[in-house]
């Protein structure tokens, strides 16, 4: 974008010591839209004070920010909310130039490396061994403890990047391989964890409550580990909490990435990026 005379005026208030002025010529600069992105990226390249960089550092973020919860807007009121779009689109708040493609890429050959191992003879626990197999030794996808000090842990592009991730990311691709490959498995609510669980036909009915009796088995997606009704009633019974009926009510796609900015915004605690931390909490509200 050509830098004019209003332009210019703007650029040689950002750094102005008075923040109520500083406020008004963000306004004005963010109004301009992501067309001036360029323009601040090259003031940034030229500009030595380091106070200033940061200034025009958050006037870029603002910039993707504002792009951002019109994409999730978006998503949020379509039809179908596409998990791996919205995961994609989480990705972004910390990535905005992130490739997409590379991502969609990628996922396509883990599934495509499982569809080959499967049939339509195989039982639940010999089609999740296969989907575990393959995602969790061949691909060689690990898992930790959820580490609120790595945020890009909560990133898909950045789980498949370095084939690490917590239970979260690795819940999402394991959620986004398993509707790729017709697998009924879905995550579910159960207190300070994200389990996935492979449910029975028919679990979807909104006339059945007993959802408990819906699933088949539970998978831990740090791991891929499968574990039982009886792993999950010890659960409840060592952090002693009833386990009430909407624990194990499948989640849309739409709670589950909820659930990931909620988390992501732990990562930002300081008081430089309290910002970040408020507009990941704005875009988990809007998908309430």
């Amino acid at each position: 974008m050509e830098t004019n005379k209003e332009i210019s005026a703007l650029f040689n208030l950002i750094d102005d010591p008075d923040e109520e002025v500083f406020g008004l010529v963000s306004e004005k600069i963010v109004d301009y839209g992501k067309i001036i992105i360029p323009n601040l990226e090259h003031l940034w390249e030229t500009t030595p004070d380091e106070e200033t960089q940061s200034r025009i550092e958050l006037l870029i973020h603002r910039l993707h920010y504002r792009d951002l919860s019109e994409d999730f807007r978006q998503w949020s009121v379509s039809g179908h909310h596409d998990l791996m779009l919205g995961a994609m689109l989480a990705c972004k708040f910390q990535y905005p130039e992130m490739s997409t493609s590379s991502v969609i890429q990628e996922i396509e050959k883990v599934r495509r490396n499982i569809w080959l191992e499967l049939n339509n003879y195989l039982t639940p626990l010999e089609q999740i061994n296969i989907l575990t197999s393959i995602l969790y030794s061949y691909y060689g996808l690990k898992g930790g403890e959820t580490n609120y000090n790595e945020p890009n842990e909560f990133l898909l592009h950045k789980t498949l990047e370095t084939k690490r991730g917590n239970q979260i990311s690795n819940g999402i691709l394991y959620l986004i391989l398993a509707e790729m490959l017709d697998i009924p498995v879905k995550a579910i609510n159960i207190p300070k964890q994200f389990v996935l669980a492979y449910c029975k036909p028919g679990y979807s009915d909104e006339n059945n409550k007993d959802y408990e009796s819906m699933i088949e088995f539970f998978i831990d997606p740090t791991s891929g580990q499968v574990f039982t009704h009886n792993d999950v009633k010890s659960y409840f019974k060592r952090i002693s909490v009833p386990p009430v009926p909407t624990y194990f009510k499948p989640e849309m796609n739409k709670q589950v990435i909820r659930v990931l900015l909620e988390e992501f915004a732990k990562c930002f605690t300081s008081e430089k990026e309290a910002y970040k931390q408020a507009e990941l909490t704005d875009l988990a509200k809007m998908l309430d």
